[in-house]
């Protein structure tokens, strides 16, 4: 059985120096489990990610660094989206579940592409540590792109039938660099990064 209080442990864990995400690994957890979970997350525990796969849970807090390069990636997305005249539609970190497919997962940022849907084409993912195969979770949700930022480069996956395929570039926004836009992301002023990426 989950207790509250496992989330009050995790959040406690002080954070080291060099900001290494704090994690939480439980198996044997049923549907209505996670379910009662994500239900019992208050405003107190917001900021903590949930994945869900096949019985399998994890709970993640992120380190600063991560929260940080998934904003300045964020915002930099919308940048190019305005800038290219390109319909979107931001959801962040929403969780999507799918109880048929035993699936849940809350990306770092996501977006729909062209019209809104019910899940996102595209979802983004910080690497810093990985316990659950985050692409056997999406497979579930179908969701068609899973982009991975990690060792300052993207990696872009797109869902083929049963299948994710490793791409060069996205296929929802094909003239979008994506090495110059890990450079951005490098930056360490967010303004800087995004005036400076608008002008290319």
């Amino acid at each position: 059985m989950l207790h509250f209080d496992l989330l009050e442990k995790l959040i406690a864990q002080p954070v080291s120096s060099d900001e290494i995400e704090r994690r939480f690994l439980i198996s044997g957890v049923s549907w209505q489990q996670y379910e009662a979970l994500l239900e019992d997350m208050s405003d107190d525990f917001s900021g903590l990610r949930v994945t869900y796969l096949e019985g399998t849970l994890e709970i993640m807090a992120p380190s600063r660094k991560h929260e940080f390069n998934k904003s300045v990636i964020g915002s930099l997305l919308e940048a190019y989206f305005q800038e290219t005249r390109t319909r979107y539609y931001p959801l962040g970190s929403t969780t999507f579940r799918k109880q048929a497919k035993a699936r849940g997962a809350e990306p770092d940022e996501c977006y729909c592409v062209g019209s809104e849907k019910e899940f996102p084409d595209i979802a983004i993912e910080v690497v810093k540590t990985n316990s659950i195969h985050k692409l056997d979770v999406y497979k579930g949700l179908e969701v068609p792109e899973v982009w991975f930022s990690q060792n300052d480069r993207f990696s872009v996956y797109r869902l083929r039938g049963e299948s994710y395929e490793l791409l060069d570039r996205s296929e929802f926004l094909p003239n979008l660099d994506l090495n110059l836009l890990a450079t951005y992301v490098l930056q360490a002023e967010p303004l800087d990064a995004v005036l400076e990426f608008r002008g290319r």
